[in-house]
Order: C-alpha cells, then sequence, then structure tokens
C-alpha cells in the first residue's frame, strides 16, 4: 500500500472505501485477518464508507487508512457468540430465537437446542445486568405454577422486574409473569380515572392491579395462590400504593365488590362472568380475557360475553377486541372490553 493514501494514525483504524465495493473489501480484509467485527460500518461521505479494522491491509485495496475518533460497538448477537464458541450453523440454527429478560434474570425456552449451558453463558454475556438464566419448562396446576430450572449463572430465581416504572417483586420459580402483556398492563395504567373503584379478579402478584393504583385507582384485587398473593402486598408497599389496594387471599368469587371497572385477567375467566357483573355498576367497564382459537375470533368471547350478560339482564356494548400475544399453535390470548349497563 502506497504511503501517499495513509494518514498517521492512533487508536482504532479504519479504512475508507467507496460503497459500491465495501461488501467485496469485508471479505477481503476479513481473508486477510484484519477486520474487526466488533465495530459498527460507519459512513465517510455520500459514496464512501468506513470499514473498521484492528491493523492496516497490506493486500485489500483500500483508498486510505484513517483513524477513527468514538468507535461505535457493533451490536452482539446471541448467534455471533456462539460462532465465537465454535457452534456450527446447524447447532447456531437450533438455538432460541427469543428470551425474555426479567429483572436479572433470563427466561428462554430451550427446544432442541444443544449446549444449553453455552447458550445460558452467551445470553449472560449479551445482557450484563442478568446473572440468572432459567429454562422455561411451562405452567401448570390450577394457580399456574411455573417450571423452572437453572441453565447458568447464580441460579437467583428471585428478582425484581420494572416497567413502566411499575415495581414487580418476584420469584420466577414459585409465580409465573409474562412478558407478552407488557403492553396490556400499561395501557391498564392509562384507562382508569382517578378515584375510580376497580375490581381485579384474578391479581396475580399485581399485573394490573399495580399499574391501575399507581393512576390512582382504588383497586379490590383478590388472589387465591398464596404465594403469589404475598407478593402482591409485597409490590403494593415497594410501589408505595397500600392504601389503594384492597387485597383479598380469596376466591373472587366470595368477594363482595362494588365497582366502576372489573378486569378478569385469566384464560377461564368466562367462567365467572356472573360473579364480574354482580360486582359492576351500571355504565361500567369490563376487561374479559381469553384464550381463543383463532377460528373463533372474536365471536367465541363476545358470545360468552352476551350470554352471561343475558342471564343477568344486563345489556352489553362491545367497545374493544385486541390480541395480546399468541397463547399457542392457533389459539390467542385475546382481551374484550365492554361496557355494561
Amino acid at each position: 500500500m502506497s504511503g501517499d493514501r495513509r494518514e498517521e494514525v492512533r487508536g482504532p483504524l479504519a479504512v475508507v472505501v467507496a460503497k459500491a465495493r465495501a461488501e467485496r473489501a469485508i471479505e477481503a480484509l476479513t481473508r486477510e485477518g484484519v477486520y474487526d467485527e466488533n465495530r459498527k460500518i460507519r459512513g465517510h461521505d455520500d459514496e464512501r464508507v468506513e470499514l473498521p479494522v484492528v491493523a492496516e491491509p497490506t493486500e485489500t485495496q483500500v483508498e486510505r487508512v484513517i483513524r477513527q475518533p468514538d468507535p461505535e460497538p457493533r451490536s452482539r448477537t446471541l448467534e455471533t457468540l456462539l460462532r465465537d464458541r465454535g457452534w456450527t450453523e446447524e447447532e447456531v440454527d437450533s438455538a432460541p430465537g427469543s428470551w425474555a429478560v426479567i429483572g436479572s434474570v433470563i427466561l428462554v425456552t430451550f427446544e432442541g437446542c444443544p449446549r444449553e449451558k453455552e447458550v445460558g453463558e452467551a445470553l449472560l454475556e449479551l445482557h450484563g445486568n442478568a446473572d440468572t438464566v432459567l429454562a422455561n419448562e411451562g405452567v401448570s396446576g390450577e394457580h399456574r405454577e411455573p417450571s423452572v430450572r437453572v441453565a447458568a449463572g447464580a441460579g437467583d430465581t428471585e428478582t425484581v422486574h420494572t416497567e413502566h416504572g411499575t415495581r414487580y417483586a418476584l420469584d420466577l420459580s414459585r409465580v409465573m409473569f409474562s412478558p407478552g402483556n407488557q403492553a396490556e398492563r400499561a395501557r391498564m395504567g392509562r384507562v382508569v380515572e382517578d378515584g375510580e373503584a376497580v375490581f381485579d379478579m384474578f391479581a396475580g402478584i399485581g399485573y394490573f392491579t399495580l399499574p391501575m393504583a399507581r393512576a390512582g385507582a382504588r383497586v379490590t384485587a383478590t388472589e387465591r395462590n398464596p404465594i403469589a398473593f404475598r407478593y402482591l402486598l409485597e409490590n403494593a408497599m415497594l410501589n408505595e400504593v397500600s392504601e389503594r389496594i384492597d387485597a383479598y387471599r380469596a376466591d373472587c368469587r366470595d368477594v363482595e365488590a362494588d365497582a366502576d371497572r372489573v378486569v378478569m385477567g385469566y384464560y377461564d375467566a368466562f367462567e365467572y362472568l356472573d360473579s364480574a357483573l354482580s360486582a359492576l355498576r351500571p355504565g361500567g367497564t369490563l376487561h374479559l380475557h381469553e384464550a381463543t382459537p383463532n377460528g373463533l375470533l372474536w365471536e367465541r368471547p363476545v358470545e360468552r360475553l352476551r350470554e352471561a350478560a343475558d342471564r343477568n339482564d344486563r345489556a352489553v356494548s362491545i367497545l374493544d377486541r385486541r390480541i395480546v400475544k399468541g397463547h399457542s399453535e392457533g389459539v390467542s390470548h385475546v382481551v374484550v372490553d365492554a361496557r355494561v349497563e
């Protein structure tokens, strides 16, 4: 490489090449062993780009070598970290495509994935604030209790997760937490009005109760699971809303409530519709959750709601219908919002 196309260089280096030949230059620099995969490619001007290198190339044709101030690190991915660990492309393809970071815990489903511990260690490298990776093996039982095992890291399953300003303390080995419901949790904090009376029939650790109470609602919250109920009380204190939450460890059908809004955040909530309608004031709003086969959207949840209203001499107007997330193959987690007269 001739001296007239170099600058005095110290620190991070980059080579300037035409945009049109950038891909070929990257291949050549990689073969030469000087391409820096840990930094981002940067634009130089309208026609040229800066390719990061770890040393001046001696074989690859470039316009010039420059010093690159304030280098931008390339976003690492699970795939690149696994390749760095010697994984084959076939093994990389079997790695999880998604996972959830809940506080300091990473929750991931392994299906046909080899060397789970290596995947877990790579995920911990990706997410520096996490210290434990849990393999998610589903939920079961009346209280929807999770089944997890430690795949990597410290093994601490208890954490505090913060979401739109709401803090959730929980133990992921003992109570469930669905990251896919995040938008719905945030929405419930927006739709309530200050001073509104709410009945949360399936409160859990406070999934919907907490954002509504933080927004100023007065919430009657029921939860049968003793572990989830303990976290509900703890989270009310953690978020400084204990004075706005009346919590009962009981079956929601055994609690008398008089509410402007009823939240039914349970897949089989339709079985409790009579109690929900009994608690709801005329003109109040009901949020019915359900796991519905896609072929029955939106007929089944709406029909169940209308049938319950007829039984209870109430009139229903559908306000909104939303798919919260996929539940399983061909089944969606949905919410129907209705005004009840």
